[in-house]
């Protein structure tokens, strides 16, 4: 057990949860979770954000050690959720004179989740206001639905340090190497619908001198930063962080996939971009929400299923709706023994995101793939990437 200092006077006093498979209860964990809490030491110390209940006792060890024998002044709860906020109880019990700090959403929320009687300890901050500890300044901003209402990052102006809540986080442990590929399906899982309000928060942000970003989750990032915030600024406008075509196909017996790999080699022929074949009936579907975000184009290759859709493919097209997909140019790709009905409903389902251009020909597959019909793939994919040459 060993606390990480960010600085002489902030502590991470975080931990990786190595045993969770899933995270939400949906979103799959192939390296696990870190869960990250903080602590300033100065003329008051002050704990930035409890854990979750699986690491509460590492917690609660690393918080003893970087205390050292003071007691912590304020908790600053900077989310509501379970896996930052389990412990709040815990910890106001072990320290009845610790000040709880939130905004008014954030103790109609606690309320909910708790039964302590918070009335005589909690401090209510508004947009802006600072809390001084000394040294250290800690300034308030509001920043709700990134991801639940009530959220708020905490900005240290001494030291210029954003703690940042669920923003700029990630899958996997706190340092494992990688940023980008589980930031992105993180972003896009947890708060891909919030386009807007993250959008609000990095102006907030702009205002700032930042020279370090300390999330709820993942790595403290110290370098590049604008790297970080370039990412969050092309995800949270919908705008394609890469030209590339994503293939997502969701097929019974492998007819279909035999069609989306065709098109792929196709794709390939005619042009230098990058396609990705994803399987919906097999991979990590949010695997696939990320990689239709990062990419420019999507094609859509499903069975007819029941007169409808094969529900790997509706499940997809919903999330990717529930998330406001957008600013795409997508192909359609339908297969059917007797009766197609796939591609009625992609196109319906589609015509309901905004800025979504459906490029045709809508290519119609009668159960196998034949010889008559790789001209309508080729026109296809002709007509999806005949902007990017």
């Amino acid at each position: 057990m060993v606390n990480m200092k960010i600085s002489n006077d902030i502590i991470h006093i975080g931990a990786n949860d190595k045993k969770i498979k899933l995270f939400e209860s949906q979103y799959l964990l192939e390296k696990g979770m870190s869960y990250n809490s903080y602590i300033i030491k100065d003329e008051k110390n002050v704990i930035i954000d409890t854990i979750d209940e699986n690491v509460t006792q590492i917690w609660l060890d690393k918080l003893d050690k970087a205390l050292n024998g003071e007691k912590p002044d304020y908790l600053i709860v900077s989310h509501m959720e379970p896996d930052h906020a389990y412990n709040i109880e815990t910890i106001a019990k072990k320290y009845p004179d610790m000040k709880i700090v939130g905004n008014q959403t954030t103790f109609n929320i606690l309320s909910n989740f708790f039964t302590i009687d918070v009335s005589s300890r909690k401090v209510i901050v508004k947009e802006g206001e600072v809390l001084d500890i000394g040294k250290h300044k800690l300034q308030f901003f509001m920043a709700p639905m990134v991801h639940w209402p009530e959220v708020m990052v905490t900005y240290e102006q001494y030291e210029k340090i954003l703690f940042s809540a669920d923003a700029f986080g990630k899958f996997g442990e706190i340092d494992d190497g990688e940023w980008d590929c589980e930031a992105r399906r993180y972003y896009f899982g947890i708060v891909g619908k919030y386009g807007t309000q993250v959008q609000a928060l990095l102006k907030k942000a702009q205002s700032l001198d930042i020279k370090m970003i300390c999330p709820l989750h993942g790595p403290i990032l110290k370098e590049n930063l604008e790297h970080y915030i370039n990412k969050y600024k092309i995800w949270s406008s919908y705008e394609p962080e890469e030209k590339g075509v994503f293939i997502a196909c969701s097929s019974i017996y492998g007819n279909t996939l035999r069609v989306a790999n065709k098109i792929a080699e196709i794709i390939k022929e005619k042009c230098n971009m990058k396609v990705v074949v994803g399987d919906l009936t097999r991979e990590d579907w949010a695997e696939a929400i990320e990689d239709a975000f990062r990419y420019s184009h999507l094609i859509v290759a499903a069975s007819s299923y029941n007169a409808g859709l094969f529900p790997p493919m509706q499940q997809f097209l919903e999330r990717l709706q529930d998330r406001n997909y957008q600013k795409r140019k997508v192909g359609i790709i339908e297969n059917g023994s007797w009766a197609p009905s796939a591609a009625r409903c992609m196109k319906n389902m589609l015509e309901k995101m905004k800025e979504i251009e459906i490029v045709e020909p809508i290519v119609t597959i009668r159960s196998t793939m034949k010889e008559n019909d790789v001209p309508k793939l080729q026109e296809l994919a002709k007509k999806l990437v005949e902007d990017t040459n």
